[in-house]
């Protein structure tokens, strides 16, 4: 039985977690029997977003607290975890991951990753485990997988743009597909950077799940 940790980014698209990445996640990984563990960084939110209305609210809120919603409560701080825990991870997409889990939100190519996220993926891919990254999340993949690091999240210019900026080459890629850098053992589809339904979402990261575990 592989086991794969997600890490997880707050709970809704403008500001944690895509839930439905998420949770197409979680899904894809239990149909393979695989053995999975979610973790989040133990800190505040970047921001707040109401998302009834796409607005900024003034409250704060904790990653941690927030990803516990989406995992049911079965979560740890990314702290407690361990690289040799683990076989493979992956990282679902969400403004989340570009605002809590790195800053490529507010600082584009000159983005740094959140400490406990970049050690524990930087070290988990250096033993040579699968990373899969989804939607936005990819923007990490060359500080991840080292310069030269196939990736995509679609065909957004800029984001492409950004992504080559920091060493990695951008693969544009179908909604439905994804790009696999075997080499790097890197894995990344776009999801909600380009799906406009569920079932969209849904095929890209079930083979992204498939790509993993293979590799795994």
């Amino acid at each position: 039985m592989k086991k794969v940790a997600v890490i997880l980014s707050g709970a809704g698209y403008l500001d944690g977690s895509e839930i439905h990445e998420a949770t197409l996640t979680l899904l894809a990984l239990d149909r393979h029997n695989a053995q999975v563990h979610c973790f989040a960084p133990d800190i505040a939110q970047e921001q707040v977003l109401n998302h009834a209305t796409g607005e900024p609210s003034t409250e704060t809120r904790s990653v941690l607290v927030e990803s516990a919603r989406i995992a049911r409560g079965a979560i740890k701080p990314l702290s407690l975890a361990a690289v040799d825990d683990f076989d493979a991870l992956i990282i679902p997409g969400g403004y989340g991951a570009a605002r809590n889990l790195c800053n490529f939100a507010s600082r584009g190519h000159e983005m740094t990753i959140n400490p406990e996220v970049e050690i524990f993926a930087r070290s988990l891919h250096r033993e040579g485990k699968p990373v899969g990254l989804i939607c936005i999340a990819p923007v990490m993949a060359p500080a991840i997988g080292g310069p030269g690091t196939r990736c995509t999240i679609g065909n957004d210019p800029a984001t492409a743009n950004a992504i080559n900026a920091m060493g990695g080459i951008h693969v544009s890629c179908a909604v439905t597909d994804c790009v696999i850098d075997t080499d790097r053992k890197i894995v990344s589809t776009p999801a909600y950077m380009l799906a406009d339904r569920i079932t969209q979402a849904e095929a890209g990261i079930n083979k992204l799940v498939d790509a993993v575990l293979a590799m795994a």
